[in-house]
C-alpha cells in the first residue's frame, strides 16, 4: 500500500466510521451551540480533558482552522463562539457533519477536504489559530503536518494539538484486549510493516483506518523543529483502557509562532 493509497483508504474508513457512527462523528447538540454562543463552551483535544480556555486567543473574528478536525464538533462550537472556521479534513462524510451543523444552526463555516500534510490551498501567515484533535496518528509522517501547520499560522498565533503518547502502540492490541500487557512493537509504529498480513487484512476487511504510532521526537520535537515554541501541556487517558492504571497516553500541546521571526 503506498502512501497516496493510505490517504485515499483512510478518507474511506473515516466515510465509513460516519456511518457506523462513531463517537467522534457525532455532530455537537443545539444546546451546545446556543451555549457557545453565549460564551459557554468548551472542546477537547484528547479523549476527555477539555481544552483550558487560557489557551486559546480572543475568538471574536479570529481566524481558526481545524486541521483534520471533521466531525461537526470542534469546528461548529467555535464558530458559534464567534471565530471564522475552516475545517480542513481528508474525509468527505465528516465534513458533511459540519456542513450538517453549519445549516441547522446558520453558522458562518467553511469545509475544505485534503491531505493535512499538505496546506498549499492556504496561503503563508493564514490563521490566527490551528485546532488539531488527535488525527495525525493517520499518517506515515507526521513532520509535514508540523511544517505546513507553522507556515500558515500567523506571526504570534497559536497551534493547540492532540495526540498518542507513542507507548500505546508497544503492545500486542489482542492480548491488550483480552487485559495482558504484552510488548511486542517498537516505535515508530506502522500498521502497514508492524502488523502481520493476517491482522492488517482483518482491519482493512472491517474498514479500520490505518495508524501509525510516531515517536515523541517526531510529536513535540518535530513542532520545535517546525519553529513553534511549546507554551502548554497536559497529558489524557482513553476510558477504560487497561493503560489507565499505568499512565495517561494522550498528550495536548499549546505551540506559538514567533511573532517575529529570527
Amino acid at each position: 500500500m503506498e502512501p497516496t493509497d493510505i490517504r485515499r483508504y483512510n478518507a474511506m474508513a473515516w466515510d465509513k466510521a460516519v456511518e457506523r457512527e462513531s463517537r467522534w462523528t457525532q455532530p455537537v447538540a443545539p444546546e451546545a451551540i446556543a451555549a457557545a454562543r453565549g460564551g459557554e463552551w468548551a472542546i477537547v483535544l484528547t479523549p476527555t480533558v477539555p481544552v483550558p480556555r487560557a489557551w486559546f486567543p480572543r475568538l471574536d473574528g479570529a481566524a481558526v482552522l481545524c486541521l483534520a478536525s471533521g466531525g461537526g464538533q470542534q469546528g461548529p462550537i467555535l464558530a458559534a463562539a464567534g471565530a471564522r472556521v475552516t475545517v480542513f479534513d481528508n474525509s468527505p462524510q465528516q465534513l458533511a457533519q459540519d456542513r450538517y451543523v453549519a445549516r441547522r444552526e446558520t453558522l458562518d463555516l467553511v469545509t475544505v477536504e485534503g491531505d493535512m500534510r499538505d496546506l498549499s490551498v492556504f496561503a503563508d501567515d493564514t490563521f490566527d489559530l490551528i485546532v488539531h484533535p488527535v488525527s495525525n496518528v493517520f499518517v506515515p509522517d507526521v513532520r509535514p503536518v508540523w511544517r505546513e501547520a507553522f507556515r500558515v499560522l500567523r506571526p504570534g498565533g497559536a497551534m493547540l494539538a492532540g495526540f498518542c503518547n507513542p507507548v500505546l502502540y508497544i503492545f500486542d492490541q489482542e492480548r491488550l484486549d483480552e487485559g495482558e500487557l504484552v510488548v511486542r512493537h517498537k516505535i515508530p509504529y506502522s500498521d502497514l510493516t508492524s502488523l502481520s498480513d493476517a491482522e492488517r487484512a482483518r482491519y482493512v476487511d472491517d474498514m479500520q483506518p490505518m495508524e501509525f504510532g510516531h515517536s515523541l521526537t517526531d510529536q513535540i520535537g518535530g513542532q520545535v523543529d517546525a519553529g513553534f515554541l511549546l507554551a502548554g501541556f497536559y497529558e489524557d487517558v482513553w476510558p477504560g483502557t487497561l493503560l489507565n492504571e499505568y499512565l495517561p497516553t494522550y498528550i495536548a500541546t499549546r505551540a506559538l509562532k514567533p511573532a517575529v521571526s529570527a
